[in-house]
């Protein structure tokens, strides 16, 4: 007992010292440990989205680019697949179908035109406000109203695909009649419209305005003008009658199809149907493409522990120089302490209990760092998904 009090008496006084010494050896416990965390949450989490998508229907090429797309949100663009496709899933009976329309973006942030079942696949609820009713509504991500300092009532314009295609392409004013609950998923990260929403902003669906009124032109007192229609920049109750569709709706596109199969036999009649590699589109399971991805990213994990442990071991024999270097310095001390009656067996003592309070400080703010880590991981695992993606 008098060693550890001698001990922490001897650490208070030279506390510039071991400050810095119980911080250095705290990181060297810490880093590997979050590490490892983030890691293991990471992979969790990709996997997890992949595994709770039981199959996705796209144009075929890269599958990764398709599942990226469906699932992530992210800026990969696959080639769209047409909307009578989701009808041959429906006329089946083998699975429901839910369209997924990621072309198109607002603020930074995707905008994804969806059906309803989309809520109920991923079981999304609402923090604030409802959901989609109305063509034009828009319901958004919790990291979304976060991150723009938006919410019920406001509104949000949609990007154009490219600044120079004036040709069909209209930012649409989209009024915000929902927040969802966070989810630390790519959800929280998107804004979600109805597919028709999507397909108003592409220019394949408009509203239109008469350049001059009937009683203009029974007046006389009007311009006959070339083209006596003007496109809608926000959808109102005054005009959303007038939005409509030219052409079949069979060839609209979609970026992918999310497939809900009914059950496994189901499954496996359906992917049956889409094994001719010669066919122009493709059915996957997003769970494999995602695990050969992670399986590759995670290659280099071994890689990384390896460096850690080097790191480590050369941090920690630079602590070991330090305090080898202390105790030198220390021999006068020392020296001092055994003329006045100290058994060399005590100041032994002495020195490894100052050795073993200074690991013991640092290994419990390294334990607190690690709990902060993991009480967290999945919400920055998701922000930094959603991030890359």
């Amino acid at each position: 007992m008098n060693a550890l009090y001698l001990a922490f008496a001897y650490l208070r006084y030279h506390w510039g010292r071991s400050l810095v010494m119980t911080l250095v050896a705290a990181l060297i416990l810490f880093v590997p440990v979050a590490t490892q965390i983030l890691l293991s949450t990471s992979e969790r989490a990709l996997v997890a989205r992949g595994d709770a998508t039981p199959l996705l229907l796209g144009s075929r090429g890269s599958q990764l680019d398709l599942t990226m797309a469906a699932l992530y949100f992210s800026d990969e663009r696959p080639d769209p697949v047409e909307m009578r496709e989701v009808e041959a899933v429906w006329d089946s009976g083998l699975a429901i179908p839910i369209p997924v329309h990621t072309a198109f973006s607002s603020s930074g942030f995707r905008v994804v035109g969806t059906t309803l079942d989309y809520f109920d696949f991923r079981a999304l609820t609402f923090a604030d406000g409802r959901g989609l009713s109305l063509l034009g509504d828009a319901v958004i991500g919790a990291d979304v109203a976060k991150a723009l300092g938006k919410g019920v009532g406001d509104t949000l314009v949609s990007s154009p695909e490219n600044l120079f295609d004036l040709d069909g392409v209209y930012p649409l004013d989209m009024p915000i009649v929902g927040v969802l609950s966070s989810t630390n998923s790519p959800d929280d990260q998107a804004i979600f419209v109805d597919i028709k929403t999507a397909w108003v902003i592409q220019g394949i669906g408009h509203g239109h305005e008469d350049v001059v009124t009937a009683a203009e032109v029974a007046a006389g007192s009007a311009a006959v003008a070339n083209a006596a229609v003007v496109q809608y920049q926000r959808i109102t109750e005054e005009n959303i009658d007038t939005f409509h569709f030219h052409g079949s709706q069979d060839g609209f596109p979609a970026s992918a199809v999310i497939v809900v199969p009914n059950d496994t036999r189901s499954a496996t009649i359906l992917k049956g149907r889409y094994l001719d590699s010669a066919g122009a589109s493709q059915l996957i399971e997003p769970a494999g493409v995602i695990q050969g991805l992670v399986d590759r990213i995670f290659r280099i994990k071994s890689l990384l522990d390896v460096v850690t442990m080097i790191i480590a071991i050369a941090a920690l024999a630079a602590i070991g120089l330090a305090v080898f270097l202390s105790y030198r310095l220390r021999a006068r001390e020392i020296a001092t302490a055994v003329k006045l009656g100290a058994r060399r067996g005590m100041v032994l003592r002495l020195l490894s209990a100052e050795t073993v309070t200074l690991l013991l400080i640092s290994g419990i703010i390294a334990g607190l760092g690690a709990a902060i880590v993991s009480r967290n991981a999945e919400s920055w695992v998701g922000w930094l998904l959603a991030l890359g993606s």
